[in-house]
């Protein structure tokens, strides 16, 4: 089977959807280039810098409904090792962030003099060492990137996912033991929704996300049961119930995902498609480079606005004409990011450090 015809296009429009939303909400939120879109297009330019940031919640759902689809395909119990899980998971995410990191510290050397207010100083071994581990968060050191704390926050939740599958699998031998694993994953999203989402000084560790990245992965339990319409029922039920306790906008958003998610996998597995084949196959072409463009858009975004300041007299159109350069630029830049720096880390084997071999 090729690469192609696995992919998933809801799947896909989702994470192309949001990693350019990502990119553009961050356009208009640093430096001249920011100041040029809101004095040109203030309207757009502030929705995006107020709501723009939302976006990350559909990548949330989606890690959920990917990382419980390759960690329990049928609803079964967790079958591989922990360790090698999350070794592979930690090469898989930090690998590529750590090149990109290297990046920005370049593009912050060379813009240094013109836009020193987004540029880092005093950067000691000990911030490094806790950006290489995914742990500048909680330890307190400030983020050398935008969307770092993503990149650890990712690490966490697919840890605690791993956790109460193994959970489920080592602590009960009931005969319904399979379905252990789903109810407490739908506990703990629950615990998040009520309680730990609410608190945001818990922002830097995974139950306060994982009500969205619950919703995921339960979607794609629901999807394998004969209920399902009843079991999604009941999950919005719950979360609306959670909403009405204490809105919030993230979590609205990350409901109404993870049921678009459900229908357009109901869809899908009756092979109705969304798209026509066409626009399914430009949707995997901006999705596979995703997390590149996410890692790499801010160096890109550091340089373009290094350049306006630079220019004297630079108008608004300018500046939205940089801005629209910067996001292509970036664009082009995370494809080949993609093939030769991303995909080869997560062909590491967690053992031998060596490319494991793609049938694999």
């Amino acid at each position: 089977m090729s690469s192609s015809s696995r992919r998933l296009p809801h799947v896909d429009a989702l994470k192309a959807l949001a990693a350019q939303v990502i990119v553009l909400h961050h356009l208009v939120s640093y430096g001249p280039i920011a100041r040029a879109a809101h004095e040109a297009l203030p309207w757009l330019a502030e929705a995006l810098h107020q709501y723009g940031r939302m976006a990350v919640q559909l990548f949330l759902v989606v890690g959920g409904y990917l990382s419980a689809r390759a960690l329990s395909p049928r609803g079964k119990a967790l079958q591989a090792g922990v360790p090698g899980l999350l070794w592979r998971r930690y090469l898989r995410l930090t690998l590529p962030f750590l090149a990109a990191l290297a990046l920005t510290l370049a593009a912050c050397g060379l813009v240094a003099s013109s836009w020193p207010e987004l540029v880092p100083t005093d950067i000691g071994a000990g911030q490094l060492l806790a950006h290489a581990l995914l742990l500048h968060d909680v330890l307190g050191y400030e983020a050398l990137t935008v969307g770092a704390w993503y990149v650890a926050i990712d690490l966490q939740l697919f840890a605690l996912l791993v956790g109460l599958l193994w959970l489920a699998r080592r602590g009960w031998r009931h005969p319904g033991r399979l379905v252990v694993g789903p109810l407490l994953v739908a506990g703990v999203a629950l615990a998040a929704a009520f309680v730990f989402n609410r608190d945001p000084a818990l922002d830097a560790f995974a139950p306060y996300f994982f009500a969205s990245y619950g919703l995921g992965a339960l979607v794609h339990w629901l999807g394998l049961w004969r209920h399902r319409r009843a079991g999604l029922a009941l999950l919005a039920l719950a979360m609306g119930a959670a909403l009405l306790l204490d809105w919030r906008d993230r979590l609205a958003l990350a409901l109404a995902t993870a049921l678009w998610l459900a229908w357009a996998q109901q869809r899908h597995a009756e092979g109705r498609p969304l798209l026509p084949a066409h626009w399914a196959g430009a949707l995997a072409g901006g999705a596979r480079p995703s997390y590149a463009l996410f890692l790499l858009h801010f160096p890109v975004l550091l340089l373009g606005n290094a350049l306006l300041a630079n220019i004297p007299g630079a108008t608004p159109a300018l500046g939205l004409a940089l801005l629209l350069a910067s996001w292509l630029v970036a664009n082009g830049l995370a494809r080949p990011f993609h093939r030769w720096v991303e995909a080869p880390a997560a062909r590491l084997d967690p053992l031998t450090w060596l490319p494991r071999p793609r049938w694999a």
